[in-house]
């Protein structure tokens, strides 16, 4: 199986004219998405707090976190962001995807929009 990229925008939510584009790394085994720390510096984007991951390796680390909107496929989220070292790979993680209605097609390596987002558990009253 080969890997899935797409171009998403990551925007400062406290000021939505700076934005930084890029070419992420498609990753369901990743809660959240990562991004290169210079980028989010340049668009003002500042750490609001610290969490600590478990790798595949069952290694932990710590992640300066904040939130911004993260925007692809003509669509956008609110998404914790990590900030990554400045040679990191930008990684488009699960919750992302998942809160757009969005899958992975791993027979085409593409994204795929769902007639609807998933809301497992809700009961109308």
């Amino acid at each position: 199986m080969g890997a899935t990229h797409v171009t998403v925008a990551i925007r400062n939510p406290a000021e939505r004219d700076r934005v930084w584009e890029g070419e992420f790394l498609v990753d369901t085994g990743a809660t959240d998405c990562l991004v290169p720390r210079a980028a989010l510096n340049a668009i003002g984007l500042q750490p609001r707090g610290r969490r600590t991951y478990e790798l595949a390796d069952g290694s932990e680390i710590q992640f300066d976190v904040a939130v911004a909107e993260v925007e692809f496929m003509g669509d956008f989220v609110g998404s914790t962001i990590l900030f990554g070292d400045d040679d990191a790979e930008p990684l488009l993680g699960v919750t992302a995807l998942e809160s757009m209605g969005v899958e992975v097609d791993p027979l085409n390596q593409t994204l795929k929009r769902l007639p609807a987002v998933r809301l497992k558990g809700f009961r109308p009253a």
